[in-house]
Parts: C-alpha cells; structure tokens; sequence
C-alpha cells in the first residue's frame, strides 16, 4: 500500500528530539525537513546560531536521534547539497532527497554520489536512496535528464517550500500524472499540503508516498489522525 511519511522541520535539537519522541512506536519512517535560509527560508535546525551541530555530532560519531527507531530520509533545501549531503548520510540518513531547482551542478553532483558511494540507480533502497524534488511550478523537464540516477521523484503540493502549513496547490495533480504515464515506473513521492482531504486526490494521480507534516502536528491527537492516513491509504492498495 502507499506509505504515509511524517515530516518535521526542527527548530532545535531538542526540538528534533521531542518531535521524534512522540513518533516513537508510531511509525518506522520520518522525513526530516532542514531548511539553509539561502535556497528556502526560514533556517531550521541545524542552520544559523546551531550551524556547527552537524560537524560536532560527526566529530563525537553520534548518530541523528532515535537512528535506531526510525529510518530517516533528509529533505535538503540547501543551495549547496554537494556540501550538505555527506553530513546527513554520516549521521544516519538513508534517504536524501536533493531539490532540483536549487544547483546547477546536478550532473557533477550525481558523479560525486557514485564516486563517494557507489549509488547508482535500483541500488539497495534500504541502505541508501537519492531522490530529486520538483517545484510546483516547475517543469518535469528539468528532472528527466537524471532519472537513471534517482529512485524516486518528490513533487511539492505547495508554491513556497520549508514551511508547514500552506495550502495545497492543486496544479501538482496533472503533473504527477503526465509524468506517471511517462514513467510509470518510477516511484512518485509528494511533500506539501497532505491532508486528509487532499491525500485521494494524489494517490489517484499515482503517487505512492504522502509525506504529512502541518496535518499530524497541527491535529488533536497525533496518533489517530496518523491511524487515518494509514486506513486511507490502506484503500488503494498501491505498492512501490
């Protein structure tokens, strides 16, 4: 069935911590959303006043939180991912997804991924996955040259990316779909404006993940609205 990932965009480390805490036993995976204040903005956690927590936590070998509890997939709204991927991949993450639209170095950024980890497409999932993020308001052409070395395509449900909150832009819809039936094989995954309102919509389209964040954070009790994602998902019986 399509999967329903959690996102948060940390303030803090705490913050971090606290977030994931509540997750814990919900859920085998989380998105977490770090946000540099040059390609996307506000900064999150661990840019501005905490931009050196990266490099401590790799210099003392510790790991992101809870790495033994979730799988972690890093959403990197960066404007220098070549610099910034390593990091996460050192602390646990095993999922990185890099926005498109923020280099113009995706080729050279690609041959340092196979170079520095012998990633190349269909390579094992599990252990580490790349995936390119379109804008709504971007052309599918700008990913197409690099779709032998992804695993996945992120298409953003809303105009302004690294913050929660926002309402849906309904213009994703008929680009998830003319790009499903161009490549129906590649998995799509959506970020932004997931509710359970919209979540139909976009799995009728053919995406098979729904990464949620405003929608679980913002709700009453976490763990049943995030119960009625799974329950609405569970409907459609779409596999990766």
């Amino acid at each position: 069935m399509a999967r329903i990932i959690p996102a948060l965009i940390p303030t803090s480390r705490q913050n971090l911590e606290e977030s994931l805490a509540r997750l814990k036993g919900l859920c085998s995976e989380v998105q977490i959303d770090v946000v540099d204040g040059v390609f996307a903005s506000p900064a999150s956690w661990p840019y501005g006043a905490q931009k050196d927590d990266v490099s401590h936590m790799l210099s003392e070998g510790e790991m992101i939180p809870y790495c033994g509890e979730f799988r972690f997939e890093i959403d990197l709204m960066s404007a220098d991912p070549e610099r910034d991927t390593g990091g996460w991949i050192g602390l646990g993450a095993t999922r990185i997804t890099v926005h498109a639209e923020s280099t113009p170095y995706l080729n050279r950024f690609f041959k340092n991924i196979r170079e520095e980890y012998g990633h190349d497409k269909d390579f094992i999932s599990d252990l580490l996955s790349f995936g390119l993020a379109l804008g709504v308001e971007t052309d599918i052409a700008l990913v197409e040259p690099y779709l032998e070395e992804i695993d996945y395509v992120q298409f953003m449900g809303i105009r302004s990316i690294g913050k929660q909150g926002q309402g849906f832009d309904s213009r994703v819809l008929p680009k998830i779909r003319a790009f499903k039936k161009k490549y129906p094989h590649i998995p799509v995954q959506v970020d932004g404006g997931v509710s359970l309102t919209t979540a139909p919509s976009l799995l009728d389209a053919g995406a098979s993940r729904l990464v949620v964040g405003s929608a679980l954070w913002k709700s009453t009790n976490l763990e049943e609205e995030l119960q009625k994602f799974i329950t609405l998902t569970e409907e459609y019986g779409i596999y990766e």
